[in-house]
């Protein structure tokens, strides 16, 4: 059984135990967190639209941390400039407890 959750801007495949990274959510470690927006719902079939308008997933959340530094590197040739600037996303930790189908 698999489900289809949006968080973030970003749309994830999560199955129970699963442990992903998504865009930083404002709850603290060891927290429960509910994902109300489930797209879809695979077990036995997929479910869609009013079928899993009432679906849910839980969460446990694990950490909150940063990612990798990205370098960001801005050039423009002939004229001396050059900008270099570095970017870290903040992410949270979050294992998938049960999808409430």
């Amino acid at each position: 059984m698999y489900a289809i959750i949006a968080t973030g801007g970003k749309q994830y495949k999560v199955s129970e135990g699963d442990v992903i990274r998504v865009e930083k959510l404002d709850v603290e470690a060891g927290n429960t967190v509910t994902f109300d927006q489930v797209i879809a719902v695979s077990d036995n079939g997929l479910k869609v639209g009013d079928a899993v308008a009432s679906a849910s997933v839980s969460a446990t959340v694990m950490d909150q941390g940063k990612a990798r530094k990205v370098i960001v590197y801005k050039y423009k040739r002939k004229t001396g400039y050059h900008k270099k600037n570095g970017h870290r996303q903040a992410y949270t930790q979050v294992k998938i407890d049960k999808i409430n189908a």
